[in-house]
């Protein structure tokens, strides 16, 4: 089977016009067959645009991310034959970044200071299903959303609170549609380059939290912006996330940010159709490589599951 180049640069980020698509695992545990498909899809479809390939490893979760997992990943990558652009980012190391992003935000008025634990918001939630016999709406992850318990705020209760409590900040999810204005959409591209306009519904994810009480920052506010500043022009991510991009198009839209194309392609799936994952213990490629399965298999795998033709 070809694969794509192996030669590495040591460009940061592409030239303006160049195609380019990232893998960007977060290293909380060992990559399995499912965290394969995207990154030799993204591999493969760099290849083919004649674009650049770049790892990116989003751990910004200081609690669950560890060094040797990093570690693992380059391991794994390089057993199947892929390289990347170097060097590698680190979202751990921009925070600084993260929140400069975000201020314009917050001297909009489009972010909020939410002093509410996770006690507090089920506690609200549980008053309000209570008192009206109706299920809270759900965010498309299946959480509540927020009640916006911390929106109405003076801005003097706000900056008191601020000094003394821990906070995240929330988009103020009314506010930043209207700031963003009509026709939110994004373009979605399939496998063969065919693409149509996709219209943005952000309002599913209410105020999200944007920058979180113990990092500057939230995955949604991390990705868009790296997206932009490496310069990603195509976004190849499993279908979990393809409600996300709701989320991210509002963010590119206030933030002045290009919009990549986006491409969600199936989940792997075990034998019982649940999804893998590495909280449910999913054979990871680690533990393939070491029962004798070897690269050439797993790109097999790959494209089986997700009905392509890996090729260069």
């Amino acid at each position: 089977m070809q694969r794509p180049p192996s030669g590495r640069g040591d460009r940061r980020s592409p030239a303006p016009t160049q195609p380019a698509l990232r893998f960007a695992p977060s290293p909380n545990g060992h990559l399995h067959l499912g965290h394969a498909a995207s990154a030799l899809l993204n591999a493969t479809l760099a290849a083919r645009l004649n674009g650049c390939f770049l790892l990116r490893i989003e751990d910004i979760d200081l609690a669950r991310c560890r060094p040797v997992f990093v570690d693992a990943i380059v391991e794994d990558l390089a057993w199947l034959g892929l390289a990347w652009e170097e060097p590698v980012r680190r979202q751990s190391e921009r925070f600084p970044a993260y929140r400069a992003a975000a201020e314009p935000l917050v001297a909009q008025n489009l972010l909020y200071p939410c002093f509410c634990s996770r006690t507090d918001i089920a506690r609200a939630v549980a008053e309000e299903e209570a008192r009206t016999g109706r299920t809270a709406p759900r965010d498309p992850d299946g959480a509540p959303l927020y009640p916006g318990t911390c929106r109405g705020f003076s801005p003097a209760e706000a900056r008191a609170r601020l000094a003394r409590e821990p906070h995240a900040w929330r988009l103020d999810g009314a506010g930043a549609r209207a700031a963003a204005g009509p026709s939110l959409a994004y373009a979605r591209f399939t496998i063969d380059g065919a693409e149509e306009a996709v219209p943005a519904s952000p309002e599913r994810w209410g105020d999200a939290v944007i920058l979180r009480k113990e990092v500057p920052a939230s995955y949604h506010l991390a990705v868009v912006v790296d997206d932009a500043d490496q310069g990603i022009t195509h976004v190849v991510r499993g279908a979990d996330l393809e409600a996300a991009t709701d989320l991210h198009v509002l963010l590119q839209r206030l933030m002045r940010l290009p919009t990549p194309r986006y491409h969600h392609h199936p989940l792997i799936r075990d034998e019982a159709g649940a999804k893998l994952a590495k909280s449910a213990g999913s054979p990871s490629l680690r533990s393939l490589r070491e029962a004798g399965i070897g690269p050439d298999e797993v790109w097999a795998r790959v494209a089986a599951a997700l009905g392509v033709t890996l090729l260069a």
